[in-house]
């Protein structure tokens, strides 16, 4: 648990938010000469880097986004194949990232309004504050109500087609206020995106916003105009939406909110109605399709993006990390391959959580290792952004209507009263913190499976090299750059953040 004061500088045990040392190191000189200190950081990273700052997150030590030291480059020969090395080449870059952050649903909205209000505050500075905490830039909300909301909702009365009773009212009284909250902790701005659950029951051919069903065709319109509205309602709340996906899990029939696209019903659905609707509105509001997991994410893309009157309308593809519950593992490759198939749309990680939620378990050091290892390997595959999915639960997992408790990075226990940090939300921190908005991705190699590493250069030039270990050994490595290296140490079980200078 953090102090309501997150902004001091903390003993090891618990120091989570003590500002990146370059920024206290260059604040003074860059006020009085800042072109010329903008000008020397991008200088660095064009010439031969001379150290690392390092950030450490371990188990079994008081290591949490800590400041752990410095690395030193020298001059080194030709590697040796003995060595374990991490190999940065900021001179070959990537994608651009969009953004890190969570989704703000009616659950999180709930507990939050639960917590002293002291804690509210603790919690947007832990989440949107760049300094004191790990500086959140991106957020997904529900449109209507989703498994994460007390009870199934919708925005417009039973039968009403023409969409002339349409209302966010039920969202005005924590949702939207909670999503303003968290702007104004982002400093103002926020790249915000939302989901669909689920049509109104009556537009279904099921007839309930649950079990799945389908989108009537006498709907398509209507669902699509609905859209509009939403992005208004919100505009009007000033919550200005960056994206919309199509359909949250367009393949899965659930016991919750739900609705079923084929491949072929999605594209012909943007095709015709959606990314119409969108034009004739003059909406900037980008389209993400799929919005499910990665087994089938090139199946559907390609039928999607291979039709060129659905895919103008189509900014990407997003996706989420629920893949293994058929046992399988994460499938990157797939995801590898809409990047190389189709380069000129996108790829942005929309949802991922841990299940079957046990307050026993907030401290199991697996919950924080999977989105390290999601987050690596998603980036690495051309994803431009990653979306947690809860930011804030409750004691239970929830609220939940449905039962479908999960984990989240803060847990609120709204009967002390008290926040909760599993070791996910550190592990996010490692890349929400220091990889920001219009970062590029570099290129990065280990000769070694024992690590994993990705790489960044920000877009004031500044290089941020991340390495996890998620084995029970200490691994002694080589961080090598333009031609220099620096020896560093992974604990087991850890996530190193550096920043090179």
């Amino acid at each position: 648990m953090l102090p309501a004061d997150t902004s001091i500088l903390l003993k090891p045990s618990n120091r989570i938010y003590k500002p990146i040392c370059m920024i206290k190191k260059f604040s003074c000189y860059a006020v009085a000469t800042g072109i010329l200190a903008f000008t020397q950081l991008v200088q660095a990273q064009t010439t031969a880097p001379k150290i690392a700052e390092v950030y450490t997150t371990a188990k079994s030590t008081d290591y949490k986004l800590s400041p752990t030291g410095t690395l030193t480059f020298v001059d080194k020969p030709q590697p040796l194949e003995t060595d374990i090395s991490v190999f940065i080449d900021p001179g070959k870059t990537f994608q651009s990232m969009v953004g890190i952050g969570g989704a703000l649903t009616d659950a999180a909205a709930e507990t939050y309004y639960k917590l002293p209000k002291d804690k509210q505050q603790e919690f947007m500075r832990a989440y949107y504050d760049p300094t004191a905490g790990i500086g959140y830039t991106l957020g997904r909300t529900n449109i209507q109500s989703c498994d994460f909301s007390s009870d199934s909702y919708a925005y417009v009365q039973p039968g009403d087609g023409s969409l002339k009773t349409f209302s966010i009212a039920h969202d005005l009284k924590y949702r939207v206020p909670f999503i303003k909250d968290a702007i104004k902790a982002a400093g103002g701005k926020l790249t915000m995106f939302a989901s669909p659950w689920s049509p109104p029951a009556f537009m279904k051919t099921n007839n309930d916003v649950l079990h799945g069903g389908k989108l009537k065709p006498e709907y398509m319109q209507s669902w699509a105009n609905l859209f509009i509205k939403f992005i208004k309602a919100y505009q009007q709340q000033g919550i200005p939406l960056w994206a919309i996906t199509v359909q949250n899990e367009p393949m899965a029939t659930q016991k919750w909110e739900s609705c079923v696209f084929t491949a072929e019903e999605e594209r012909d659905f943007v095709k015709k109605y959606m990314g119409p609707t969108f034009a004739k509105a003059k909406m900037n509001t980008k389209i993400i399709a799929w919005d499910h997991n990665r087994d089938e994410v090139y199946q559907q893309a390609s039928v999607i993006l291979s039709d060129p009157e659905a895919a103008k309308y189509i900014w990407g593809i997003g996706y989420h990390w629920y893949e293994t519950w058929t046992g399988s593992s994460m499938r990157f490759d797939n995801v590898k391959l809409v990047n190389a198939a189709f380069p000129n749309k996108n790829l942005i990680f929309t949802e991922g959580c841990i299940e079957r939620f046990d307050l026993n378990r907030v401290d199991d050091w697996n919950l924080g290792e999977k989105y390290g290892y999601s987050m690596i390997n998603d980036f690495n595959s051309g994803a431009t952004g990653w979306t947690d999915w809860n930011v804030l639960l409750d004691e239970q997992g929830g609220p939940n209507h449905v039962g479908n408790y999960c984990f989240a990075p803060i847990i609120g226990n709204t009967k002390t009263g008290q926040l909760i940090y599993t070791n996910e939300y550190y592990y996010l921190g490692h890349f929400s913190k220091f990889v920001r908005p219009g970062a590029k991705r570099v290129a990065a190699s280990v000769s070694r499976d024992k690590l994993l590493s990705t790489a960044f250069k920000n877009a004031n030039g500044q290089l941020v090299v991340v390495v996890m270990n998620n084995s029970d050994d200490k691994v002694p490595y080589l961080l090598w750059m333009k031609g220099k290296a620096a020896q560093a140490t992974a604990l087991p079980h850890s996530i190193a953040t550096m920043i090179v200078k």
